[in-house]
Parts: C-alpha cells; sequence; structure tokens
C-alpha cells in the first residue's frame, strides 16, 4: 500500500523531464556523469540538529560574553503576580478581549487586569541580549556561506552564464563542493523551521515560516530533479542581503547607531538589487523565459518555478516592511526598530526615540 502511493507520488511524468527515467539519473560507476543521490535530501536533517547545538554554545559562551563586552545588558521585566485564574485565560488567549467581564469573573478591578497582562506579556520578551545572539549567530553564518559559496561558484560555468543551468539537463554532473554548499544550506534552513517555535517571536513569525518550509523545498526539489545548478543561484543571492538584515539588527541592540545607519543603508542598496532586481529579472526571468526554450518542461519545474514565485512575494512584502523603517529613519534621524520585527518593538523604539542615544562616546552624535 505504502509502496503504491509512494511510487504514484514520484511518478517519473511527474518529476523529470520526458524520455527521463529515475534510472538514468541514479549514481553509478558506469554513468558518465556524476549524479546527485536522491536519498542524500535527509542528510540535512540531522546535520540541523548538529547547527542547533553549535548555534547554542556560540549563543550562550561567546556571542553573550560578546554583547556583555559593548555593554548590551540582559535586563529580563518583572515577572507578573502569580495568579492561577489569569494565567490560564492568558494562555487561553494572549490578546485581551473583554477586560470588563473578566474582571467581574475574577474580582478584579479592570486596571488590575489590565495590569497584570501587560506584566504578564513584557514577561515573554526575550531580553536585548538574547536578540542580539540570535542575530549574531545568524550574520555568522550567513557571512561564512556567502563566502564559502563564492568559493564554491566562482569557477563554475552557471554563475557566469545562467543558461548552463539548462543545457545538457538533466544530465549535468555534481561536485564535492556543490554537495556540501547544499547540505550545509539546506541544514541551516531545517535548523531555523525547527527552533523558530523557541526563538524570538516577531511579527512576521508565518511569513518567515513559510519562507523557511518554501526553502527547504525548493532545496530538497531542486536536488531530486537534478536542478542543482540554479538551486546554488538562488541560494548564493539570498545570503548576500541577509548578512546585512542581521548585522543591522545587532548593531541596533548594540546601541551603535551610526554604524547601524551605515549598515541600514547598505542594507537597502543590496536588498532591493539583489531581491527586486536581480532575483525577479534574472533569475525568475531565466526559470521562467529562458528554461522553456532550452529544455522541455515537466509538470515538477512548474512546482519549482512556483515556489520561486512565492519567494519573490515574500520578499516584495519584506521590502514595503524595510521600505517603511527607512521612512521613519528620515523622519527620526535614526534608524529605528527592527527589521522584520514584531510591532510592539517598534512602537517601543517610536515612543523612546528621544531616548535611544548611544553610551559610547563615538557614536554620541546620530547621523
Amino acid at each position: 500500500m505504502l509502496r503504491d502511493v509512494l511510487d504514484a507520488f514520484w511518478n517519473e511524468d511527474v518529476w523529470l523531464p520526458p524520455n527521463t527515467t529515475w534510472e538514468s539519473l541514479a549514481p553509478g560507476p558506469d554513468k558518465a556523469v556524476v549524479y546527485n543521490d536522491s536519498n542524500h535530501v535527509f542528510y540535512p536533517i540531522p546535520l540541523a540538529f548538529v547547527f542547533i547545538v553549535v548555534r547554542y554554545v556560540l549563543e550562550n559562551y561567546v556571542f553573550s560574553a560578546f554583547g556583555k563586552s559593548l555593554g548590551i545588558k540582559d535586563t529580563r521585566p518583572r515577572k507578573a503576580p502569580n495568579n492561577p485564574k489569569l494565567e490560564a485565560a492568558y494562555q487561553a488567549s494572549p490578546k485581551l478581549k473583554d477586560v470588563s467581564s473578566l474582571a467581574k469573573k475574577l474580582d478584579l478591578s479592570e486596571r488590575q487586569v489590565e495590569r497584570w497582562w501587560r506584566l504578564r506579556r513584557s514577561q515573554d520578551k526575550p531580553s536585548t541580549l538574547v536578540k542580539f545572539c540570535e542575530n549574531a549567530w545568524k550574520a555568522t553564518f550567513y557571512s561564512c556561506n556567502f563566502a564559502f559559496g563564492t568559493y564554491v561558484l566562482w569557477d563554475k560555468e552557471w554563475l557566469w552564464d545562467i543558461d548552463q543551468c539548462y543545457i545538457g539537463y538533466p544530465h549535468q554532473g555534481l561536485t564535492n563542493d556543490v554537495w556540501w554548499y547544499y547540505t550545509i544550506s539546506s541544514a541551516f534552513y531545517w535548523s531555523l523551521a525547527i527552533s523558530q517555535f523557541w526563538d524570538v517571536r516577531r511579527k512576521d513569525f508565518w511569513q518567515m515560516f513559510v519562507h523557511h518550509i518554501a526553502t527547504i523545498a525548493l532545496l530538497s526539489f531542486s536536488w531530486i530533479c537534478n536542478l542543482h545548478r540554479i538551486g546554488t543561484l538562488v541560494m548564493f543571492l539570498h545570503d548576500f542581503a541577509d548578512i546585512f538584515v542581521e548585522l543591522v539588527k545587532a548593531s541596533k541592540y548594540a546601541k551603535y547607531q551610526r554604524l547601524c545607519d551605515t549598515l541600514f543603508l547598505a542594507l537597502i542598496v543590496v536588498w532591493i538589487s539583489t531581491r527586486i532586481v536581480i532575483y525577479p529579472f534574472y533569475i525568475i526571468w531565466s526559470t521562467s523565459i529562458r528554461a522553456p526554450m532550452l529544455l522541455p518542461m515537466f509538470p515538477a519545474y512548474y512546482i519549482f518555478n512556483s515556489l520561486l514565485c512565492l519567494l519573490l512575494v515574500l520578499h516584495v512584502v519584506w521590502t514595503w516592511l524595510i521600505l517603511q523603517i527607512a521612512y521613519k529613519t528620515i523622519q527620526a534621524g535614526q534608524m529605528e526598530g527592527d527589521i522584520r520585527s514584531s510591532s510592539s518593538d517598534l512602537s517601543d523604539s517610536s515612543h523612546n526615540s528621544n531616548h535611544n542615544t548611544p553610551n559610547h562616546v563615538k557614536n554620541k552624535k546620530t547621523t
């Protein structure tokens, strides 16, 4: 029964170009090129847990000490008084809807309920140091992975001529460096999808979750269908802008305002050029227009291309959020809020913008 379902799902007419079989793409000593093993698509999952352990060590023993040396405090909000009935109501719905009825039910004043609710909500917020460590980890990975991607792709013909992603497909060989680049990148996104449920919760939680799942699906499908060439270009392009996203947030938490403003300006340039210009007008244009000219289409390719378009929609949403922050930056004279952050962080930053001057003497003057 299960075998029949799997055979039906992995139908060669769906996943492979015409006149191509899974057997023809299976690795073996008698093959003209080195094909990727479809079973290796599961290798990133255990490696993801290695990433989670490495992240835990770095955040708690390296980035935490570094953040404290910059003056970032690990202060947490005061805990709400113990009240089992209010706690049960909070767990049922974190949003306070009907204050009056809840106050009457618990024999409390509305002000007491509202005050407890504010303390309880603040209690769930991570400290600035925790958020700084998270950004430092991501910035470290994206920087290393972008450097590794540059090393891997620099001598690859499809980096300079994107048509090479399709010429000769699907009989394109796989090198060890590309295998590692794919596996490491996939493992990192698996680790983000897993750890997101206990990481800093932001306003775009579900957007990020969809982003991680779409990215994992893209990497998995492109691996199985031997579309690793275009996959490496997509990964390489995305890592560059993500470096600046995390560095902007980390510098903001460290209160290096001048550095934050400079990095934010660089982020706008890099983000728009890579995510809004190069990605749709080079990558997606190639997958949508050039690919059908160079290879026969098959259903799985349309799935792959649809996921690429889904990422573009998320890019547009995030670009709008970044431009909103840029507008506030021009008004306030400094970068406020947090890129892709929670609405509460943004509102807190706006209300306290007159008190955000860094303690570091060299950064006292905002741009």
